[in-house]
C-alpha cells in the first residue's frame, strides 16, 4: 500500500476533518510510513489537488475539491448566518436615479432625466432605492383615500416600461426602505392569517415577482437585502443601510463619508450634496448624495430641504467620473 492509498483511506473515513488534524492522526497511526507530520500532510494535499496545478492527480480524482470543506473542527451547531455580497457593475456608463416614490413621482423631473440620458446614452439605469412609495404599507397613520398598494405597483410598472422603451438598457433595481415596505407588509399580514403562513406561494411572494408578473419581458435585476453596489470603486447605497441617524449632519455627503470612510453615493435624503476629503496618504475620497425625482412638498412634510436631481457616471477598471445633476422646475442646472 502506498502513501497515497493510506491517505485516501483516511480521507474516506474522515471526510470532514481538516487536513492538518487528519495528518496528525494519520502520522500517529502510521509513523513508519511517513517521514514526518509535514510529509503526511503533503500527501493529503496531493490527493485533494491542493499542491498546485502541476500536482493535480490525473487518474484518481475522488478527493479533488471543487470548493474547500467548511471549517468546523469542533462540530459547532449550524448557524443562520448569511452572506452579504456586494453587487458589482463592471463598468460602462450608468444612469443613477433615486427616490422616485411612485405614484408620487415628479413628471417634469423624470422627463428631464430621461432627456439627458437619451442625449448621453447609458448602458445601465440604476434605480437606487425607493422607486415605489407603498404608502399603504406605512406604519404611520394613513389616509384611506390614497391609492392601494396594488395600484402603486401598476403605476410603477408603467413607469418602468417608459424607462425600457426610451432608454433601451438594463435596469438595476435596488430596494430602498420604502420598497421593503411591500414584503414587510406581507410578512405582517401572513402572520395574522395562520392558514396562509405555510403556503408555498405566499412564502415566495415578493416585489420582484410582482414586477415580473406584470412585466415578464423587462430586462432588470434586483439588488435586495440592503446590499451595496460597487461601480468601478464607487460604492452605491440607498442610505438606509447604515441606520436612520447616520446622515444627521447638515451636509448629507459628509455624513456618508464619516460613516463609510470611502467614496460613495447615496439617495434617501432627497438632497444634492458633495464632500471631498484627502486621506493621510494623499488619496482623494469624495462622497455624494442625490436629489430625488418625487414630489417636493408632500402632505406629511410640505416644508423641507429637498431638491430634484440624478447622476451620470462613467467607469472603467477602478476609475469613474461622476456628474451629480440638479433639477429646478424641470430644467437641469
Amino acid at each position: 500500500m502506498t502513501q497515497a492509498d493510506v491517505a485516501r483511506e483516511y480521507r474516506r473515513r474522515f471526510p470532514e476533518m481538516p487536513t492538518l488534524t487528519l495528518a496528525r492522526k494519520m502520522y500517529a497511526e502510521n509513523h513508519l510510513m511517513f517521514k514526518n507530520l509535514e510529509s503526511a500532510r503533503s500527501v493529503l494535499r496531493n490527493i485533494a489537488g491542493k499542491s498546485g496545478k502541476d500536482y493535480i492527480p490525473k487518474r484518481n480524482t475522488e478527493f479533488i475539491e471543487a470548493e474547500p470543506r467548511p471549517y468546523n473542527p469542533y462540530n459547532i451547531p449550524e448557524s443562520d448566518e448569511t452572506d452579504y455580497p456586494v453587487f458589482e457593475i463592471k463598468g460602462g456608463r450608468i444612469g443613477l436615479v433615486s427616490d422616485i416614490h411612485a405614484p408620487f413621482h415628479s413628471i417634469s423631473a423624470i422627463s428631464a432625466a430621461i432627456e439627458y440620458y437619451i442625449k448621453n446614452p447609458i448602458d445601465t439605469l440604476v434605480i437606487n432605492g425607493d422607486f415605489f412609495d407603498f404608502y399603504g404599507g406605512s406604519r404611520f397613520l394613513k389616509d384611506p383615500r390614497k391609492r392601494k398598494m396594488s395600484e402603486e405597483i401598476d403605476i410603477g410598472c408603467e413607469l418602468l416600461k417608459v424607462f425600457q422603451k426610451e432608454l433601451g438598457c438594463k435596469i438595476i433595481f435596488k430596494y430602498g426602505n420604502h420598497d421593503e415596505r411591500f414584503e414587510h407588509y406581507l410578512w405582517q399580514k401572513v402572520q395574522e392569517i395562520p392558514q396562509l403562513a405555510d403556503m408555498h406561494e405566499i412564502q415566495n411572494l415578493n416585489l420582484e415577482q410582482a414586477i415580473k408578473t406584470r412585466l415578464p419581458d423587462l430586462n432588470f435585476e434586483v439588488v435586495d437585502k440592503k446590499r451595496l453596489i460597487d461601480f468601478c470603486g464607487l460604492t452605491i447605497l440607498h442610505g438606509h443601510e447604515m441606520g436612520g441617524s447616520v446622515f444627521s449632519p447638515v451636509n448629507i455627503a459628509r455624513g456618508l463619508f464619516l460613516r463609510g470612510g470611502e467614496s460613495g453615493v447615496c439617495g434617501h435624503h432627497h438632497q444634492t450634496s458633495e464632500h471631498t476629503q484627502p486621506t493621510s496618504r494623499g488619496r482623494m475620497v469624495t462622497t455624494w448624495s442625490l436629489g430625488c425625482l418625487c414630489e417636493l412638498n408632500p402632505e406629511w412634510l410640505p416644508i423641507n430641504k429637498w431638491n430634484h436631481g440624478f447622476a451620470y457616471v462613467e467607469g472603467e477598471g477602478n476609475e469613474y467620473h461622476m456628474k451629480n445633476m440638479r433639477i429646478l422646475k424641470g430644467k437641469i442646472l
